[in-house]
C-alpha cells in the first residue's frame, strides 16, 4: 500500500512535533498547559495543527487507494500532504506567516482534492482505469 508510506512519514512528523513540545516543556519546567511561554505555545500549536489535519488526509488517501485509484494520483496527494505539513511546521517554528499560509493552502487544497477525488472516483472508477 502506497498510503502506508505517507502515513509512516506523517507519523514521524507528528513525533518530531511532539518532541518539540516535550523539549519546550522541559526548558520552561511546565508539566501541564503552556505556562504562558511563547516557545511552548508555538510548539503546541504546531503539533495540534498537524494532529488536526493529518488523520483525515490519511483516511482520504487510504480510501482513494482502496478504491484502486491510479498510483501516480496517490503519490501526488501523499507528497502534497507531506510538503504542506512540513512547510507549515517549519514556518511555525520560524514565525514565518507567509510560509505558514502556504503550508496551510497546500494542506487544504490537498484535502479538497482528496475529498473530490473520492467522490468522483468511487462511482466512476471504471472510467479512470489505466
Amino acid at each position: 500500500m502506497i498510503s502506508a508510506i505517507y502515513a509512516s512519514i506523517s507519523a514521524l512528523i507528528i513525533v518530531r512535533l511532539s518532541l518539540n513540545v516535550i523539549k519546550a516543556r522541559r526548558l520552561n519546567k511546565v508539566s501541564i498547559g503552556d505556562g504562558d511561554f511563547d516557545n511552548l505555545k508555538i510548539a503546541m500549536a504546531a503539533q495540534s495543527n498537524a494532529i488536526e489535519y493529518i488523520p483525515i488526509a490519511l483516511i482520504l488517501l487510504f480510501a482513494l487507494e482502496a478504491n484502486q485509484a491510479n498510483n501516480l494520483l496517490i503519490h501526488v496527494f501523499g507528497l502534497a500532504l507531506l510538503v504542506g505539513r512540513i512547510i507549515h511546521a517549519q514556518a511555525m517554528a520560524n514565525n514565518n506567516l507567509n510560509k505558514r499560509v502556504l503550508g496551510m493552502r497546500i494542506t487544504v487544497f490537498t484535502l479538497i482534492g482528496l475529498a473530490v477525488g473520492n467522490l468522483i472516483y468511487v462511482p466512476y472508477a471504471q472510467f479512470f482505469k489505466f
